[in-house]
């Protein structure tokens, strides 16, 4: 076992570990003497290699005994590449202190470094930053020179990221109920091919599905965002620039008759006075003039 673990490049404790996983057949005994052969060091360096490509051991051993039942592995290999390979295309960017700097300016803070970090988008290399995706980065850089803080943009993230995950969930649970699960617990011969296959047509059209349906959203909401926005910004209706300004002092209209008629200015009563007779206006007057002096 000593000389297969060398040959492998492996620990003698990790070869025990691989033989208790089955993930290697057992030797030839021949008394007490174990004898490993050429088959076991090219299964030593399978595992090797599926490992180097992301698999787990749990897998691994799927694998291997899905190969010793005589299915075929090739098809395995092509459905866990199918579910393992990412759908996101996001390119990791390293950052300088002065070149986060020059992208952030004085929002580069303590506080903010530290949610960007607990949200995930950064991570830290020694004395560099290494941001997660390329595009969110020059987003982020562009919101904040339209004069949005950092701290806002980060806590919209942070709130993206939440939702965003929801929806993987919701995909995720409808690709293995109706596509994964349906198809034949064995996975009889080409199923897994086709199996493959069905999940790669399926990767764009989530995407496409999320970004239609982001794109009506955001037409509703900013619709009605607008419409409430231009309320507050309409004036009221002024009145005709040719109408008579009221007096400030003009009594309310009332059509009442009776002594309210009387409170009236008799500067209002205008030409109606004129027409009032003369032996009306002053009887006492009239009764002087009919008077004849006594001699």
């Amino acid at each position: 076992m000593a000389e297969l673990a060398k040959e492998a490049g492996v620990s003698v404790r990790t070869l025990r570990f691989y033989r208790e996983r089955r993930l290697l057949p057992p030797p030839r005994r021949q008394g007490r003497i174990a004898w490993y052969g050429d088959a076991h060091l090219a299964r030593l360096r399978t595992v090797a290699a599926l490992l180097e490509r992301g698999h787990t051991l749990g897998g691994i051993a799927d694998l291997i005994a899905a190969w010793e039942n005589g299915r075929d592995v090739g098809e395995l290999l092509g459905l866990e590449s199918a579910l393992a390979t990412p759908w996101s295309e996001e390119t990791p960017v390293r950052l300088t202190p002065p070149e986060l700097a020059d992208s952030f300016g004085a929002d580069v803070t303590a506080d903010n470094l530290a949610t960007a970090l607990d949200i995930g988008y950064i991570a830290v290399d020694g004395d560099d930053v290494v941001h997660v995706s390329r595009r969110l980065l020059d987003a982020s850089a562009a919101l904040v020179r339209e004069g949005v803080p950092l701290s806002a943009v980060l806590a919209t993230g942070r709130e993206v990221r939440r939702h965003v995950d929801a929806l993987a969930d919701l995909f995720t649970v409808l690709t293995r109920t109706h596509v994964i699960d349906a198809a034949a617990p064995d996975l009889p011969a080409g199923a897994a091919t086709r199996l493959a296959e069905a999940l790669d047509r399926l990767r764009p059209l989530a995407k496409n599905v999320v970004e239609a349906e982001l794109s009506m959203a955001m037409d509703r909401r900013v619709t009605t965002e607008l419409d409430a926005w231009l309320s507050t910004r309409t004036p009221a209706t002024a009145a005709p620039a040719d109408a008579p300004p009221a007096p400030a002092d003009a009594p309310a209209a009332d059509s009442t008759p009776g002594p309210a008629a009387d409170s009236a200015p008799d500067a209002v009563a205008g030409p109606a006075a004129d027409s009032t007779p003369d032996a009306v206006a002053d009887p006492g007057a009239e009764s002087a003039r009919g008077e004849a002096p006594h001699r």
